[in-house]
C-alpha cells in the first residue's frame, strides 16, 4: 500500500491514517464552491489534509482554514503534510471532536467528506469504523454544528454515496437547510457512485442546480470532464 499521494504542488502522506487519499476527497476538494478571498474555511474530519490541502492551493493560500480531526494520529499526520507544503501558514490543524469544538469564527465554506455508514456491521479496525461509520458523527448532529458554525450567505460543501444522499437532503430540508447544487457522479456511463452536495442557509434563494460529472468515458479512460476538474492536482492530467 502506498505511504502517500502526491499531488502536482503538495505531497500527502497517509499511511498513519484510517481513511486513505481517495476520489471522494479529491472530488470534494475539487468541486467546493471558493468564498470570496480571505473568507475563513472550515474542514470537518479532515483526516490525512488532503481536501484543506486542495483548498490552501486553489485559494494561493488568501484564505484561513481550520482543519478538525477527531483521530490523534491522523491529526498528527496531517499537521506534518500542512507544514511540509507550500502553504503552512495557511491551515491551522486542530485535533479534537467536531461535536465539542467551540469558537467566535463564522465560516463561509464549510467542507465534509464525513462518515456515511448508517446502520452497518461494524468494522474490525476502531479507527477505520470511526472515519466510516456516522456513530462518531451522526448526519444531524454535522448538520446541527455546520448551521451553528456558517455564516448566513455562507455554503455547505459534502460528499456522500448516492445511497446515502437523499437521506442528507430530507434532514438537511427539514432542518431549512435549501440546497444549491447537487451534482451526481458516476465512475462510468450508467453507474451512479457519489453526489457532491452543496446546501446554504435559511433564506438562501434560487432554484438547485443539478448536474452530473462521470469519472470513465465509455472506453474506460478519464473523461475530460474529470480531467478538468482535476488538472491542478493529478499529476496525470495536463494542465
Amino acid at each position: 500500500m502506498s505511504a502517500g499521494f502526491q499531488c502536482k504542488k503538495f505531497y500527502v502522506a497517509h499511511d498513519r491514517c484510517a481513511m486513505k487519499v481517495g476520489t471522494d476527497g479529491l472530488l470534494l476538494g475539487a468541486f467546493a464552491p471558493l468564498p470570496p478571498v480571505g473568507s475563513a474555511i472550515l474542514d470537518i474530519g479532515a483526516g490525512s489534509g488532503l481536501i484543506s490541502l486542495m483548498l490552501a492551493q486553489r485559494t494561493a493560500g488568501a484564505s484561513p482554514i481550520d482543519a478538525v480531526e477527531l483521530d490523534a494520529a491522523a491529526a498528527e499526520q496531517a499537521a506534518l503534510n500542512v507544514a511540509n507544503s507550500p502553504w503552512p501558514e495557511a491551515i491551522r490543524l486542530i485535533k479534537g471532536d467536531i461535536l465539542t469544538y467551540h469558537t467566535d469564527k463564522r465560516y463561509r465554506l464549510i467542507v465534509s467528506n464525513p462518515p456515511f455508514f448508517q446502520r452497518a456491521l461494524a468494522a474490525q479496525d476502531a479507527r477505520r469504523h470511526q472515519a466510516r461509520h456516522t456513530d462518531s458523527l451522526p448526519f444531524t448532529s454535522l448538520l446541527s454544528v455546520a448551521a451553528g458554525l456558517l455564516c448566513e450567505e455562507g455554503t455547505l460543501a459534502i460528499v456522500l454515496p448516492v445511497s446515502s444522499a437523499e437521506d442528507f437532503i430530507s434532514l438537511a430540508l427539514s432542518g431549512g437547510w435549501q440546497l444549491q447544487h447537487s451534482c451526481t457522479v458516476f465512475t462510468k456511463p450508467a453507474k451512479a457512485h457519489r453526489s457532491l452536495l452543496c446546501f446554504g442557509r435559511r433564506g438562501s434563494a434560487g432554484k438547485p442546480q443539478h448536474t452530473q460529472l462521470y469519472i470513465h468515458d465509455e472506453s474506460g479512460a478519464y473523461s475530460l470532464q474529470y480531467q478538468q476538474l482535476l488538472s491542478a492536482f493529478y499529476l496525470k492530467f495536463p494542465d
